[in-house]
Parts: C-alpha cells; sequence; structure tokens
C-alpha cells in the first residue's frame, strides 16, 4: 500500500498552491512492524538486507558455524552420529555429512529470516522446528542456546566490514527471538504430548473401570 501523501501528491494535478502547502513525501517512512518483532522497520530492513550477504555463502558460514560450536561445546559431537567421530577442526571442515547438515540449519535460519514480514507463518515454521527437537535422544532445551555466540562468531567472519557495531547488534537480537521462538516450540510440544498422554490413558478400559465405583456411589 502505497503513502496516502504520494496519493495526495499524484491527484494534486501539478498546482503550485496544493504542492506547497504539502508536507514532505518523506515523511511517509518505513511501515510500521508487528509489534511482537523486536525490531523496528529499520531495524528488520538491514537485517533482510544484511542476510543476503550470508544467504550468498550459506554452506561457508554454516560450517564456520559449526566448527566453533563443536570448539566451545566439544560434548556436543556425541549427539551426531554421522560426525562425532570429527574431532579436529581440518576433518569437520571437509566431512559432507556436516556440510550437509550444516545446510539444513543455515536453511532454517534462512527460512526464518526471510519470514519476518509475516510472523504467524514464520512463528507456525519455528515453533515446528523446535518441537522436532524432541524426537532427538538425549537433546535438552539449553542446547538452543548454544548455536548463539557461533552463530553470531560465522556471520561476523561471511560479512568482514560489512559486520557494523550497528548491524551486530540487529543480528543480536535477531538470533535471540529465533531462539526464543524455537524453545517456545519446543517447550510446547511437551505441553501437548503430556495432554494426549493423559487423554489416551482417561479413555482406555482400564480407567473407565477404575472410574465406575465412583460414579455408583
Amino acid at each position: 500500500m502505497g503513502c496516502e501523501l504520494t496519493k495526495l501528491a499524484s491527484s494534486s494535478n501539478g498546482s503550485n498552491s496544493k504542492t506547497n502547502n504539502m508536507p514532505s513525501l518523506d515523511a511517509c517512512g518505513p511501515p510500521p512492524v508487528d509489534s511482537r518483532l523486536p525490531l523496528t522497520a529499520k531495524q528488520k530492513y538491514t537485517m533482510v538486507a544484511s542476510w543476503k550477504g550470508i544467504s550468498r555463502a550459506m554452506e561457508t558460514t554454516g560450517i564456520t558455524m559449526f566448527i566453533k560450536l563443536f570448539e566451545e561445546h566439544a560434548d556436543l559431537l556425541n549427539m551426531f552420529a554421522k560426525f562425532k567421530e570429527l574431532k579436529t577442526k581440518e576433518e569437520q571442515a571437509t566431512s559432507e555429512e556436516l556440510q550437509e547438515h550444516a545446510n539444513k540449519v543455515m536453511n532454517t535460519l534462512d527460512e526464518g529470516i526471510r519470514g519476518l514480514d509475516d510472523l504467524d507463518t514464520f512463528f507456525e515454521f519455528i515453533h515446528q522446528v523446535g518441537a522436532s527437537h524432541r524426537r532427538i535422544p538425549g537433546f535438552k532445551q539449553e542446547y538452543f542456546w548454544r548455536i548463539e555466540e557461533p552463530f553470531l562468531s560465522a556471520v561476523s567472519t561471511t560479512l568482514g566490514d560489512r559486520y557494523t557495531q550497528n548491524v551486530e547488534g540487529i543480528y543480536k537480537l535477531t538470533i535471540k527471538f529465533i531462539i526464543e521462538t524455537l524453545v517456545a516450540g519446543y517447550e510446547a510440544s511437551a505441553n501437548n504430548n503430556v495432554d494426549n498422554t493423559t487423554t489416551t490413558s482417561s479413555s482406555t478400559p482400564a480407567a473407565k473401570r477404575a472410574d465406575e465405583p465412583n460414579r455408583a456411589s
């Protein structure tokens, strides 16, 4: 939707008197953002524009991120059967299995960041990703947060001089928002599992028989 001032300007038919009294078109500014997003309109624009530089180097950024992750949290290697034996940076950097997984994670982040214009879709997608980690044996909720610093470090490496203090602040807000949403999806899936288990248990024949004396009394 265009700015109302632009519409007025186009309908003024070149009248100088009307144009001189018209507010500057600069007053339009960026459109308002969803209040659930912890970014201003300008910050969101900067984030999406900056991310284009990352999207052209997804695999490299992803590998750098995971090498940093395993450097800081070597215990997490044991959760990955396909590359838990990769103990050195050189082995990790050349592993096709790690490259494949890094691409999957970066594509998830890519879809999330590209979805910031539609937060309903964003929440649905990231919640599903968070919930899917319930199926990973030994995974703990706090593990989501361990990717934060490696992600920022990898982005800094990829962007180089473009990773200014302002851009860094925006990336910090964005990755925190994404991780919080992942955690929310992970927690919600646990609650759903409890509800489903309770419903199933209460509907079994044994549960019904146990309930019959109470009803009779």
